[in-house]
């Protein structure tokens, strides 16, 4: 950050990379207005290990070896892991250009480190959670006299309409369906970017060519992992005509809101359904008249979302 810019919002981010994980953090990173605290990492694309090695060899990319990282739990509250190496590899980050880790990890959990920085900032602090909701569940369980200094929470996950883990259920919310309902239910400020309008949020071909175009070793890294991360979502399944880049629209949200539409409703996490566990159960029509507890982004300006990553990564 240069001298004399203003920091609009401070910034944890808690993620599972994850190639479009790593997205939302070079856009963080290539941001003046936010400043990244602390990135703390939980199993969800791949097993924990994996994900907390990724955030490090992002960072290093970065030149943000000063960011602290930590590790959170390995596992969801209450059932075993699913990971999706079909989607971002047996790395979890396959494709991607990246130097090994300069520095160690916080030998402290995930929780405990958050817990740290929310104490000694002046001021609440933003929460960017790309992944799975696992130590924001057992943070707000573990101290909840600090849940006054979260700003608001934005994340990556859930669905008004359908998923892509199971016919109802979003993948992020899937992987530990108790910790979002503690989450959506903590009474936090939340900004859900759900898969309605991640979707919307494509790459097309010829923008990717643009990327390839930008001679640095972000853009070089980010080429390759789309390269890879699109073979999943040019299946005919899927008709789409670009890559959907979903987590990076917490960030653009957070820099740009202007770029997209929202609406308040009341949304309920699904933790028992044979068919729906899992499913973000969204009240459009206020039929259960409660509290309007999400703020659910519904569309996003898709050409003025890429022209951000395309600035951003012009930057390094």
């Amino acid at each position: 950050m240069l001298k004399g810019e203003k920091v609009l919002e401070k910034i944890i981010m808690d993620c599972d990379p994850g190639q479009d994980d790593t997205i939302a953090l070079i856009m963080a990173a290539a941001a003046p207005e936010l400043e990244l605290l602390a990135v703390t990492t939980s199993a969800g694309n791949q097993t924990p290990d994996k994900t907390l090695n990724n955030a490090m060899r992002v960072l290093t990319l970065l030149h943000k070896s000063d960011v602290p990282v930590a590790s959170g739990n390995q596992k969801p509250l209450l059932q075993e892991l699913m990971i999706a190496p079909q989607v971002h590899g047996k790395t979890g980050l396959d494709g991607a250009i990246l130097p090994e880790p300069n520095f160690a990890p916080q030998q402290m959990p995930a929780v405990e480190l958050m817990a740290q920085i929310l104490e000694r900032q002046p001021e609440p602090v933003t929460l960017v959670v790309t992944g799975p909701m696992t130590n924001i569940a057992l943070f707000l369980q573990i101290y909840p006299y600090l849940k006054g200094k979260i700003k608001q929470l934005v994340c990556m996950g859930g669905a008004m309409d359908y998923g892509n883990f199971t016919p109802t259920t979003e993948f992020n919310i899937a992987v530990d369906p108790e910790a979002a309902k503690i989450v959506f239910e903590a009474g936090i400020p939340l900004i859900m970017a759900g898969l309605d309008v991640t979707y919307q949020a494509q790459i097309y071909p010829e923008e990717i060519a643009e990327i390839s175009k930008i001679k640095n070793a972000v853009a070089r890294s980010v080429a390759g992992q789309l390269a890879f991360y699109g073979t999943f979502y040019a299946q005919e399944k899927w008709g789409f005509k670009g890559i959907p880049l979903h987590d990076p629209c917490t960030v653009a949200w957070l820099l740009h809101p202007e770029y997209f539409e929202k609406k308040q409703y009341h949304v309920e996490v699904e933790t028992k359904g044979e068919f729906t566990r899992g499913q973000t159960v969204v009240d459009r029509w206020d039929l259960l008249h409660k509290p309007q507890n999400v703020g659910v982004l519904t569309k996003v300006k898709r050409a003025a979302f890429v022209n951000l990553l395309l600035s951003s990564l012009r930057k390094f």
